[in-house]
């Protein structure tokens, strides 16, 4: 049997229980032959009591110093999680993330995976240990400081691991059952989906679904890592993630014609108002938001007036990055020449996601009826090939979920979606 790295999420291993319970099914793979390599995020919410901590310390934390905090959280998992290994009668070995070989860049709280060279992981499985890895950090190529990789960053460890052992799959645990058609938490009608590919499902990720974070399935199609998402609280099958289609049973599972519903409530909307409408000013904007290192989402410009020879210009960025932008641009206003700027954290996006829309002409339209007769009013829209993405009032989006959600028959008709820890991570 091979290698398998499995990943388990903070809801996973909350409390003793869990982390017992977590150590029984890393046995049980163990038992069925295979070499295990288990990746941990912090316990519960520790991480953003961490957070909490320091910011009633410090107003602004410096990053080297939050992330040698935060990185205490994984540390504490893999430890206790190596010991009840141990209590069952199994040898086990937890390592950081630095002494599993996890290198990156060097920008604090927000790292990218340079390279995973996991000698002491092999070592120790060639010994006959179940490894434990602290997941969410790694050691900085340049300054050899600890680092964080942000949201979502044991997700991207666990992958990144997968790749460097050349293991057979990456099994992600959480508190659901798999990938739903939209959040169980909000559409009780979800319905599991058995198999994804990697397009369609950074596209959902992308898009707001919380249940695997776009930089883990971006890593996973870069090596071809099929990843299995499944739940530490049932036995179920979960959904695969994969570049092709599985088997289940005699049948090869077909690619929907709609994946799911996605929907995103941590954004925020700028408008700068006034802009002169002449070349190099949209890029300028840009230029300004990109050297303060912010990602931006959607973005549309409005029809210049004729009579003053100026627009507007609206995107989207996350809501913990709009302060520092606003402030970015108002110091380059002389630059730009915009007249003012408008900010909306009162914004949610939804989107629509699947392969099949390319050749289905008809989407489109339903998808905005959908949306009509629920009485929501759109505000931004943005597509691809396999995405229709709007942006409405946050406090509509439930509503036009649930809409879209029933209007492309993607309701379940068996027993509700559970989400056993309560995060839907």
């Amino acid at each position: 049997m091979g290698l398998v790295v499995q990943k388990y999420g903070g809801s996973s291993v909350a409390d003793a229980e869990g982390i017992k319970r977590v150590a029984k099914r890393i046995v049980e793979a163990k038992k069925n032959g295979h070499q295990v390599v288990a990746v941990v995020s912090a316990m519960g919410d520790t991480t953003d009591e961490l957070i909490d901590l320091a910011e009633q310390v410090s107003p602004i934390p410096a990053g080297r110093e939050l992330d040698m905090l935060l990185t205490a959280g994984e540390r504490i998992s893999m430890a206790l999680l190596a010991m009840a290994i141990k209590n069952l009668g199994h040898s086990a070995q937890s390592f950081t993330g630095s002494q599993a070989g996890v290198i990156t860049d060097s920008v604090h709280n927000k790292a990218r995976i340079i390279d995973v060279t996991p000698g002491r992981i092999r070592d120790s499985l060639d010994e006959g240990n179940i490894a434990i890895v602290a997941g969410f950090q790694g050691v900085s190529q340049d300054t050899k400081d600890i680092t964080t990789l942000g949201r979502g960053g044991s997700d991207t460890t666990a992958v990144a691991l997968a790749a460097a052992l050349d293991a057979e799959v990456c099994e992600i645990y959480t508190d659901v059952d798999g990938v739903f058609t939209a959040d169980p938490r909000v559409v009780k009608k979800a319905r599991k989906i058995d198999w994804i590919s990697f397009e369609d499902m950074l596209e959902l990720a992308s898009s707001g679904s919380k249940v695997l974070l776009h930089r883990c399935v971006e890593y996973a199609r870069r090596y071809n890592i099929p990843i299995h998402v499944r739940s530490s609280f049932s036995g179920l099958r979960g959904t695969w993630v994969s570049s092709e289609p599985i088997q289940q049973g005699d049948k090869q599972v077909e690619q929907a014609i709609i994946s799911g519903v996605a929907h995103d409530t941590s954004e925020a909307k700028v408008t700068v108002v006034g802009v002169p409408d002449k070349p190099g000013e949209a890029a300028a904007i840009f230029r300004t938001i990109s050297d303060a290192e912010i990602n931006i989402d959607m973005i549309v410009q409005n029809v210049s007036a004729a009579s003053t020879g100026l627009t507007d210009i609206s995107f989207t960025l996350p809501k913990a990055e709009g302060r520092k932008a606003i402030d970015a641009l108002e110091k380059n206003k002389g630059g730009i020449g915009f007249d003012s700027l408008r900010y909306d954290d009162q914004i949610g996006k939804i989107s629509l996601v699947g392969a099949g829309m390319k050749t289905n002409p008809g989407v489109t339209a339903d998808f905005f009826k959908a949306l009509s007769d629920a009485g929501v009013n759109i505000e931004l829209i943005s597509t691809s090939e396999i995405r229709i993405s709007v942006v409405t009032r946050a406090d509509d989006v439930p509503e036009a979920v649930r809409a879209v959600h029933t209007a492309f028959g993607l309701d379940s008709d068996s027993d509700e979606a559970v989400v056993y820890g309560g995060t839907g991570r």
